[in-house]
């Protein structure tokens, strides 16, 4: 059976992601030529290539907003979970472009494109309130206000991806935090069905999954409980499954290993 698409708040989507967004350019601001140059935990990127990434994600809306609709049906947020994995030679090769190119030079001149990609979404944002909006990207129209939501997995992944780079804490956005929570246990939902597991991420998430015996009352037999941003970093692969069991993640019963079927986003 086919994962229930998650609606989501319209409203509270665009305010964590103008919050998201000015907590990430603050720290863009701060950055200092050693620091640009910093390794990440993304392969051969650095801290330069990852902000220039993140200036392709912050930027997409308003580069795009205006481009033909292809006359087919509209995508969701949990086909796009699936697809991710597709396009990540491209989303390299773009961040390499851009790190070479409009995000090449010193520390200032990177903070000052970084914020006019930021200005330039936040400018686009009420063209989520027209009612039936869309919005072209590479694997199909998706509905504006749903893709926004995909802007806050990419913004809470990657600020995360700073700031373990930069050796700091990050002040996410406690909304855009919750919905990426709540997209990527939605997602592995989709991509793992069953009714074997639950998957209990407090105070955002719980998803039934993973094929076998579905519990239908009192404790479910398998169990599984992460931090918020545990989670995130397991369902995007920056994390394994053995580095944070039993320290931010629980794991009861025989079925409620998940290592092998992670991560959810390519």
């Amino acid at each position: 059976m086919a994962t229930k698409t998650r609606t989501y708040d319209p409203a509270r989507v665009r305010a964590a992601l103008a919050g998201q967004i000015e907590a990430l350019r603050s720290t863009v601001r701060g950055l200092d030529e050693a620091q640009l140059s910093l390794p990440t935990r993304l392969g051969d990127w650095r801290v330069r290539e990852l902000v220039s990434h993140l200036g392709m994600v912050v930027s997409w809306v308003p580069a795009h907003l205006d481009d033909p609709i292809p006359d087919v049906r509209p995508i969701t947020p949990l086909y796009w979970a699936r697809q991710t994995r597709t396009a990540a030679a491209t989303i390299n090769d773009i961040a390499e472009e851009l790190a070479a190119g409009a995000f090449a030079g010193p520390a200032a001149a990177v903070a000052a494109e970084f914020d006019r990609c930021c200005d330039a979404l936040l400018a686009a944002l009420p063209a989520a309130e027209e009612p039936g909006r869309l919005i072209a990207m590479r694997f199909g129209p998706m509905p504006l206000a749903d893709f926004l939501v995909t802007r806050l997995v990419e913004t809470v992944v990657h600020a995360d991806d700073l700031a373990q780079a930069l050796g700091t804490d990050f002040a996410h956005e406690k909304q855009a935090v919750a919905a990426a929570t709540r997209l990527l246990a939605d997602a592995f939902a989709d991509q793992v069905p069953g009714g074997a597991v639950e998957l209990r991420v407090p105070p955002y998430a719980v998803v039934q999954a993973v094929e076998g015996p579905k519990h239908t009352r009192g404790t479910p037999p398998n169990v599984v409980e992460a931090e918020p941003l545990t989670w995130i970093r397991l369902a995007t692969g920056r994390v394994a499954w053995a580095e944070v069991l039993d320290v931010s993640l629980s794991a009861s019963g025989e079925r409620s290993d998940l290592s092998t079927l992670l991560p959810v986003l390519g």
